[in-house]
């Protein structure tokens, strides 16, 4: 079985160059393991706003939310040996506001501590932890047999949490390129960021630029992370025919196609794109937009 999860994380480090880290306790998955604060984002909430809440349930610390820092994938078995589960994890640089350190009371977690760049070496961390500090990636424990694993939340019927990657993609001209949103899908007849969900064990970006090529015919390659958004539609309407309560975590990168071609869609029949095309970007402002496509092409020049 394959299921999908989003969890939203926060680097935080002192005036002396430490990170703070929480330990998984003896009720998580695997115990004893470290990683940055942070966990599941609950349907319908903001990456941003999960971060801030599961940071002080973890840590006691009251932080905010100074950027943006990366998005990972992984897939691991923590759900169960017949599980595949797929995490995407949102990872944003933080600064304490208030608050005392202190550990986490019967959850996940059992230790929070400042770690010292010497510190880390040797330390279990969670594969993505290890990675955004610089630090060797080792595959996680198998939990010891007859462990009790925390059971995945049923999926709510007629609901669904998806994560997404866009680019705001433009060519050596300063052309930017948009794809039409077809009928039958939400934002029907908007134009929209190139790009769409990610596939089960993809990252996110070469997700995006798999789906640069399928809707709209264009290699290119990612040069940064834009930010991170995310849509609550509790009664949006799509191919499923029927009302479904869709929340849509979206990240949005830089993208740049250094020899473009004829934008076209490539992609099968009955996809989301109708068609895409390259604009100067003075065009852009008389097309009917989505609002991460008003977003995005707000950040250009920055």
């Amino acid at each position: 079985m394959r299921r999908r999860r989003i969890g939203a994380y926060g680097l935080c480090r002192d005036d002396d160059g430490r990170v703070l880290l929480t330990r998984s306790s003896k009720t998580a998955d695997v115990a004893g393991i470290w990683q940055l604060p942070g966990d599941g984002v609950e349907h319908g909430e903001h990456p941003a706003d999960a971060l801030v809440r599961e940071f002080t349930e973890e840590t006691g610390l009251r932080v905010e939310i100074v950027e943006v820092r990366a998005v990972l994938a992984e897939v691991s078995r923590l759900g169960g040996p017949d599980t595949d589960v797929h995490t995407d994890r949102v990872v944003y640089e933080v600064r304490p506001i208030g608050g005392t350190l202190r550990a986490e009371s019967d959850g996940s977690t059992d230790l929070a501590a400042w770690v010292s760049p010497a510190e880390l070496t040797g330390l279990p961390l969670m594969p993505f932890t290890a990675e955004l500090l610089g630090q060797p990636v080792t595959p996680l424990p198998e939990p010891p047999p007859g462990a009790v694993r925390r059971p995945l939340p049923p999926l709510p019927p007629d609901s669904g949490q998806r994560f997404a990657a866009y680019g705001l993609v433009t060519d050596p001209a300063g052309r930017v390129l948009l794809a039409l949103i077809a009928d039958g899908y939400p934002g029907a007849g908007s134009w929209h960021l190139p790009g769409g969900g990610t596939d089960h064990g993809e990252q996110p970006a070469t997700g995006l630029l798999r789906e640069l090529v399928e809707e709209a015919g264009q290699l290119g390659r990612v040069t940064g992370l834009i930010d991170v958004t995310h849509l609550h539609s509790p009664a949006a309407r799509g191919p499923e025919g029927r009302p479904m309560n869709w929340h849509s975590v979206r990240a949005i990168y830089r993208v740049e196609v250094d020899v473009p071609t004829e934008a076209r869609v490539t992609e099968a029949p009955g996809g989301s794109t109708a068609e895409a095309a390259w604009f100067p970007v003075g065009e852009t402002a008389a097309l009917p937009l989505t609002d991460v496509a008003v977003l995005a092409l707000g950040r250009l020049g920055r």
